[in-house]
């Protein structure tokens, strides 16, 4: 039984195997072979990849400790093209095209900020990459130094948005720096960023600007032409004018910022509705009674003034008016005030 599904499970790996064989062989044969007399022409194809080309995988970066590695981002950030007239002579052939090489302008202490920003960025996104995976890295900040859609500095170009959430490069932004590096790692990195900044080109990734990972696939991805694959990354150019040598116009002049990512922005202050005032207690006056008359200051007759009279006063019957004479009135008014019948 056991021996049945092994060899079940080696015919259906030797079958898959065979298949994907057939398919590479395919095309590197359609690739390879010469166009026959009769062939029609059509337009040359394009040396470098498709912007469509694109494949899933997983990034490679050095960590000291698995546990305490930070989320990695994967891919390089982007941004918008400058807002500058494209030139109509201007055609994109779909070749790759090598960069110049870079000359590193400014003062010595330019030249060691390069330096650091540069070997930053080498080390936390390609440390343990072959050389060429490293040389790329290299290669795509120094071509953004050059490109107008970015900083002309190589330290403005490493930690540009690193303020925020969501840089260019995700270890200027993710807490990557705070942990130890490897020193032998460290003086590789640094070898290939001094080479790069002396004029060392690594012509197979052409004029890219952006790359990632096999593990993620960033929305900027499809709007690109892809160069080539090196390392762990796959590297990206603009298309069309943009993505061509001329665009490259950025001149270096030094001025390098302090290495290191920027000082974080803080948020502004939501503006809060005043507090509601708060409703002030109603206190009832107390009436206020006037002192009392000393009983010796008041004439005998109104003594008892004010006095409320008790409820057998209240409710006895008015005493009967004394014996009064009677009224003397004339004959010729008594008759006043009747009616008239």
């Amino acid at each position: 039984m056991f021996w049945r599904r092994f060899t079940r499970m080696q015919a259906r790996g030797i079958a898959a195997a065979l298949f994907v064989s057939l398919i590479g062989a395919g095309y590197s044969a359609q690739a390879l072979a010469p166009a026959g007399p009769g062939a029609a022409q059509s337009e040359p194809a394009p040396t470098g990849y498709e912007a469509e080309d694109h494949f899933p995988g997983a990034a490679y970066l050095t960590a000291i400790d698995d546990s305490e590695m930070a989320m990695m981002g994967g891919a390089t950030g982007t941004t918008e093209l400058p807002d500058m007239p494209v030139p109509e002579t201007g055609v994109d052939d779909g070749t790759i095209v090598a960069a110049r090489p870079f000359a590193l302008a400014g003062s010595a202490n330019d030249h060691a900020r390069a330096l650091q920003c540069l070997t930053d960025a080498i080390y936390y996104e390609a440390a343990n990459e072959p050389t060429n995976g490293q040389r790329a890295v290299a290669q795509v900040v120094l071509n953004r130094v050059r490109h107008p859609a970015f900083p002309a500095t190589v330290c403005g170009v490493v930690f540009q948005g690193s303020e925020r959430p969501g840089c260019q490069f995700s270890f200027a932004c993710d807490g990557s720096m705070r942990r130890q590096r490897a020193s032998a790692a460290w003086d590789r990195a640094g070898r290939v960023a001094a080479a790069a900044l002396k004029g060392d080109v690594f012509a197979p990734v052409g004029l890219a600007t952006h790359y990632h990972t096999y593990a993620v696939t960033p929305s900027w991805n499809r709007k690109l032409v892809m160069t080539g694959v090196f390392g762990a990354h796959f590297f990206h150019r603009w298309q069309g004018w943009w993505g061509t040598a001329a665009a490259f116009s950025q001149r270096y002049r030094g001025g390098e910022p302090a290495p290191g990512p920027h000082a974080p922005v803080q948020p502004e202050p939501v503006a809060k509705a005043p507090p509601a005032p708060t409703p002030t207690p109603t206190v009832e006056a107390t009436p206020v009674r006037a002192a009392a008359t000393p009983r010796e200051n008041i004439r005998p007759r109104y003594a008892d003034s004010g006095t409320p009279r008790d409820a057998r006063q209240i409710n006895a019957p008015a005493p009967e008016a004394p014996d009064l004479p009677e009224s003397t009135i004339l004959d010729r008014w008594k008759g006043t005030g009747q009616p008239i019948r």
